[in-house]
């Protein structure tokens, strides 16, 4: 499945987010990442996010969609990271 997930973390955890979230997907602007993820990767990467969460400050939203094909992708001015360059 693709999927497009972002955080908003405390000032102490974002390096951590940023550090879990690229070993699964590619970083695309700040808080954002995207990819495509096997269902037993989604679990692995939300349990290890959970695990440095403080549920009091932090959230995470991800976006999952069936396969890449049916949703548009549009950068406009700088585009950060590289969307082509997926880690797994």
């Amino acid at each position: 499945m693709f999927v497009i997930l972002v955080y908003d973390a405390g000032e102490k955890r974002v390096q951590k987010f940023h550090k879990i979230c690229r070993k699964y997907l590619t970083w695309v602007q700040l808080s954002v990442f995207e990819g495509e993820l096997s269902r037993a990767q989604l679990e692995k990467l939300k349990a290890e996010l959970r695990d440095v969460m403080d549920f009091e400050e932090d959230s995470v939203i991800i976006y999952q969609f069936r396969s890449k094909r049916y949703f548009a992708r549009e950068v406009i001015g700088l585009e950060h990271g590289n969307p082509e360059e997926i880690i797994l």
